[in-house]
């Protein structure tokens, strides 16, 4: 019994040979880099690379979006009241980013 490894080996040896590599657009090109990669930690990359192309966005991303539309919120209200339970929303998501963003500076993962 072959290992996945063997087979995926197998696999493109087969479109090689068939000359169906040659066909994509980026045949024989080094691949485009990635932004963010860097900068990502090393034992994160593969599952944000993963998520990214999947098109799902992790929560983090999500938080910051939420974050800068809480601001942009609280920047136009006029009222006392509604600004202040804009400001508490805002306060909650930060110690969601600053804990999570803590937790990847320590464990590098999540």
């Amino acid at each position: 019994m072959k290992t996945f490894d063997e087979e995926i080996a197998r696999r493109i040896k087969e479109a090689a040979d068939s000359g169906e590599l040659r066909t994509a657009e980026s045949y024989g090109k080094p691949l485009p880099e990635d932004p963010g990669w860097e900068a990502t930690p090393e034992a994160l990359r593969l599952p944000m690379k993963i998520l990214k192309d999947a098109g799902a966005t992790p929560p983090e991303i999500e938080w910051f979006h939420e974050r800068a539309r809480l601001k942009a919120s609280i920047e136009r209200e006029q009222d006392a009241d509604e600004r202040r339970k804009l400001q508490l929303k805002l306060i909650e998501i930060e110690q969601k980013i600053a804990l999570r963003l803590e937790a990847l500076r320590i464990h590098a993962q999540l």
